[in-house]
């Protein structure tokens, strides 16, 4: 898969609506980590079938949007461990995903530490018509208890949308815009994103230091393009040319807690209750 640029809408990407697949005998999977009171925690993505197979996601922070990986169809086993466990630790959390040929999805740390949980988001890489891109909101910020996103003129994105909650996607016309996003009743801040006519965007709303803030999540873009890339805190690069599929490696960057690394590991799953480290 090729890598693409974080957070920035490239150039425009117009033409019919087409689905972004990945190669016949895959899905695309790809983890965040949204809960922000979270200490970063290491996520592994275990085979059922075969457990020689897996795939190891290290130090991953709040804020952070792995790339999408194509991974072989089948059940799979996500578990997350404090940053730095050992392997054989018993997981904080865990659950499982079905990855079947036609699907990507997104699976996500969501809520407060004292209820976090890991939740399944189906993604849409169905591009939208020309002219226009495709977005919708993740709510990974505990300081709204509930989110009004709304485009200028009112239009809504998002109402009343829960934390730990995704919306709908909608079409919105491309270009650079203000979203008025608003907890509760308070007032609305006023934050820019840029959206490629094209394109698909997963708008994941975060806790940060003066407020609220919008990391646009390229989901797709284009006919054929599958996106590699996250947010700001997030992971990046380029899959290594040796792996073979669902089990690529890429090096990346995050803005607090060093690097985020998939590689092959060979390890059994194990499923456990949530517990606080």
């Amino acid at each position: 898969m090729t890598g693409v640029a974080l957070l920035v809408a490239g150039g425009a990407l117009v033409g019919s609506p087409a689905q972004a697949e990945a190669p016949d005998g895959t899905g695309l999977l790809r983890l965040a980590h949204l809960s922000p009171d979270t200490p970063a925690v290491d996520v592994y993505v275990d085979s059922v079938a075969d457990p020689t197979a897996g795939v190891s996601l290290e130090g991953v922070s709040y804020g952070a949007v792995s790339d999408y990986q194509d991974v072989t169809t089948g059940t799979y086993t996500v578990s997350m461990r404090e940053a730095g466990a050992s392997r054989d630790t018993p997981p904080v959390l865990s659950t499982t995903v079905e990855v079947t040929g036609d699907t990507a999805r997104t699976v996500a740390g969501v809520g407060l530490f004292a209820d976090l949980g890991l939740t399944i988001i189906d993604d849409s890489l169905q591009t939208p018509p020309a002219g226009q891109s495709r977005i919708r909101v993740l709510g990974g910020a505990a300081n709204a208890p509930t989110l009004d996103v709304t485009l200028p003129g009112g239009a809504a994105v998002a109402t009343d949308l829960a934390f730990a909650d995704t919306g709908d996607y909608v079409d919105v016309p491309a270009g650079t815009t203000m979203l008025a996003v608003s907890a509760g009743d308070q007032a609305p801040n006023q934050l820019p994103v840029d959206l490629a006519a094209g394109s698909v965007y997963s708008l994941v709303v975060l806790d940060g230091d003066a407020g609220l803030t919008v990391r646009p999540v390229l989901d797709a873009a284009g006919p054929t393009v599958v996106p590699a890339g996250g947010v700001e805190t997030g992971a990046g690069g380029a899959a290594g040319s040796a792996a073979p599929p669902g089990i690529a490696v890429l090096a990346a960057a995050t803005a607090t807690a060093g690097a985020l690394v998939l590689a092959r590991t060979r390890r059994r799953p194990a499923r456990h209750a949530l517990r606080h480290r």
